[in-house]
């Protein structure tokens, strides 16, 4: 199950990045938003996230299960168990508050967006937060289940285009508050 959850994961990643740099440019004015194939990688990125957040927690019972059977619980130990399931639970709070968020309405021939203002900015830069918490907590288990052996450099790889494309997402999030205010 592991194994299947990390090919998930994959996927997910890929498709984040997609939806990240085509959304984080549609947000910044640079192109015109919409259209079938974007629509279509949304949703499939919700079916594979609510995939992910199934096996993850029947994966997470379980290994609460393991814990209480043992009656020994080494907090300082598990700390990452326990800052994976935060940010994770945290995760899916603010991706729900992002479809919300930017599910218009299609009327009279165009697609209209809700309002974003100051509260959705620190919403979606929460979001951003958790998911860099996210991934920075959850790379090392993942390349454990792929097999991959060298996994400081692939780490350290990873997790500075995931920060690089985070902080690009930030400055979209921004730009796209700006543009709401008119400055």
């Amino acid at each position: 199950m592991r194994r299947i959850n990390s090919i998930i994961t994959i996927l997910i990643i890929g498709l984040f990045v997609y939806h990240l740099i085509y959304g984080g440019m549609i947000l910044a004015g640079m192109i015109k938003g919409g259209g079938a194939v974007s629509g279509f990688i949304s949703r499939l990125l919700l079916v594979l996230i609510a995939v992910h957040v199934c096996i993850a927690v029947i994966l997470t019972v379980s290994a609460i299960r393991a814990i209480s059977r043992s009656g020994v619980f080494y907090a300082r130990q598990n700390m990452f168990f326990i800052l994976r399931r935060i940010s994770g639970f945290a995760l899916m709070i603010f991706i729900v508050v992002h479809v919300l968020l930017f599910s218009g309405d299609y009327s009279q021939g165009a697609y209209r967006l809700k309002p974003f203002g100051t509260l959705d900015l620190i919403g979606q830069i929460l979001m951003i937060i958790s998911l860099l918490v996210h991934v920075a907590t959850n790379i090392r288990p993942l390349m454990i289940s792929l097999g991959i052996s060298d996994r400081s450099n692939v780490k350290t790889d990873v997790l500075l285009v995931m920060s690089g494309l985070l902080v690009l997402a930030g400055i979209a999030f921004a730009v796209y508050y700006l543009r709401w205010l008119k400055i």
